[in-house]
């Protein structure tokens, strides 16, 4: 797949996964957002902090980037379009 390839597929099933009415496990969504932030992440944008009202969802975001701050953008961009064709059926 060229990177052209990758990131029309992944942009689809970016879509899909927005899209979705699918109630998802929460555990599963944490996969869903660390596989997308990993995916669009650049390098000169430094690590990713989560925001939000909760630090217990923050604390269980940030464990997540870091479970897949190994991965390039390219590996976490097939491994959310896997997510996608795994948990949201059309």
């Amino acid at each position: 797949m060229t990177e052209e390839e990758l990131n029309i597929a992944f942009q689809k099933a970016y879509e899909r996964a927005c899209n979705t009415t699918i109630q998802l496990p929460p555990d599963i969504m944490l996969h869903f957002y660390a596989y997308y932030k990993q995916a669009i992440h650049t390098e000169d944008a430094g690590f990713y902090s989560p925001s939000g009202d909760s630090e217990l969802r923050n604390a269980f975001k940030l464990n997540a980037l870091f479970q897949v701050k190994s991965l390039t953008p390219e590996e976490a961009k097939l491994k959310y379009i896997e997510l996608v064709n795994k948990y949201i059926i059309d």
